[in-house]
């Protein structure tokens, strides 16, 4: 059984990313990256960029957008580097939830004992 865009099209995926193999080691992408769009598609992009354009008009992770555009993630972020290195998307990581102390923790451990 064939996985979509895994290893049916290897000589397409090497000609969406012009034969790169990796976004680059200083590269700010990771699985829950969000990518906003910050300007329409135009013409002469290619479509992959174009869908990419359009599928962050709201803030979406990088594993979205691979699973949307059916490629594997290391060949989305080539993609998303080539557009955030031409301005056309930010990048937001996404915030961290605040870690409760300890004094917190026991506090709803006592609170669910006593239920």
């Amino acid at each position: 059984m064939s996985r979509p865009g895994r290893d049916d099209a290897p000589d397409r995926l090497y000609t969406l990313t012009q034969g790169r193999s990796r976004s680059g080691p200083d590269s700010p992408f990771d699985l829950v990256t969000l990518i906003v769009a910050e300007c329409e598609p135009g013409p002469g992009l290619q479509s992959e960029h174009a869908a990419i354009l359009r599928m962050t008009e709201a803030p979406t992770a990088v594993v979205e957008i691979a699973a949307e555009l059916r490629l594997p993630v290391s060949i989305t972020k080539i993609l998303l580097s080539d557009l955030h290195a031409a301005g056309r998307v930010s990048v937001r990581h996404p915030r961290r939830a605040a870690v409760p102390g300890p004094d917190i923790l026991e506090q709803v451990l006592v609170g669910l004992r006593n239920l």
